[in-house]
């Protein structure tokens, strides 16, 4: 198994107003994003090239949205973000740009 392209821990993945992980994981590899929990139980997965992700309108920094599979998933990443006065762009941004490019090396 190759080396994840994409992978971030103590994520909040949400579905709605329900929250399914306070600590999930999300990881790009092989061509395919999978949500996982915290314990590494799968959420959902999808191929890349089939996944829209997106910033929410309205929302902070830290919050990214993941279409699988016809599910529309609430992801918070801001844990992840650099330290005041660090450079480097906030967690949700890596991931959307992480989804882009795999997508785009995949097909």
């Amino acid at each position: 198994m190759a080396e994840p392209e994409f992978t971030t821990q103590g994520v909040r993945i949400g579905r709605r107003l329900r929250s399914l992980t306070r600590a999930g994981q999300v990881r790009i590899s092989d061509g395919r994003l999978q949500l996982l929990t915290s314990y590494g139980s799968e959420i959902d997965s999808a191929p890349v090239e089939a996944v829209r992700a997106s910033r929410p309108w309205f929302a902070p920094d830290d919050r990214a949205t993941a279409d699988l599979n016809g599910t529309r998933y609430l992801l918070t990443l801001g844990e992840h973000d650099p330290a005041p006065g660090r450079p480097g762009p906030p967690a949700a941004r890596r991931f959307i740009e992480a989804v882009r490019r795999a997508a785009e090396r995949g097909g």
